[in-house]
């Protein structure tokens, strides 16, 4: 069963992001400050969940959480940063969304740049230990899917739908077919057996 936070001080919040390993599509971050008394084992880890799950799940966090907040980095914004400072920008500007700054941030992970002078705590697979990390980590998935979700009709031939912007085997040969578009990350590279030149 997941503990609750990390540490005493109040609040706290969790944060984690989604899409760190995509070729296409922004980097996603949620923040979210759940309140004490949320009751355990009914939030878990989203890589745990079913897309249904994840679905109620973020309905639910939405209606408890004392505050919470979401940012998307775009593919251009990635390039031009690197994913690791994207991510951690994405990060800054979900916080910069709540309602209320918290007292102390649980980032899932081990790099983060500190935020507005408050303390935090880098946590390996902290979203599988503390419920408000896991809770950001299903709002963080839930939103980068959706976003891709929106795209899929406008770019079928990749199957974003399905891949949501990951290098599946599916996403690679339809990047060998029709090229790249203005949604993929121009500087990422793929396996060099692939021939695909980003």
């Amino acid at each position: 069963m997941l503990l609750n936070r990390y540490q005493e001080e109040t609040p706290e919040c969790g944060i984690d992001e989604a899409g760190r390993g995509c070729l296409a599509g922004p980097v996603t971050a949620a923040a979210v400050i759940l309140p004490d008394d949320i009751e355990p084992g009914i939030i878990n880890d989203s890589k745990q969940l079913t897309a249904e799950q994840r679905k109620d799940m973020t309905a639910l966090i939405k209606e408890k959480a004392i505050s919470y907040g979401i940012a998307h980095v775009s593919p251009e914004k990635i390039d031009e940063m690197n994913i690791l400072q994207a991510s951690i920008l994405a990060m800054h500007l979900a916080l910069g969304k709540l309602e209320q700054q918290p007292a102390f941030i649980s980032v899932d992970g081990n790099k983060f740049n500190t935020y507005r002078d408050v303390p935090h705590a880098c946590l390996i697979k902290g979203d599988g230990k503390y419920l408000n990390i896991a809770a950001a980590s299903i709002l963080a998935k839930k939103s980068r899917d959706d976003y891709m979700l929106s795209l899929h009709d406008e770019y079928p031939a990749y199957n974003w739908r399905k891949n949501k912007g990951y290098p599946t085997q599916e996403h690679i040969k339809a990047i060998e077919l029709h090229g790249k578009n203005i949604h993929h990350r121009k500087s990422f590279q793929l396996k060099r057996q692939l021939k695909i030149s980003f």
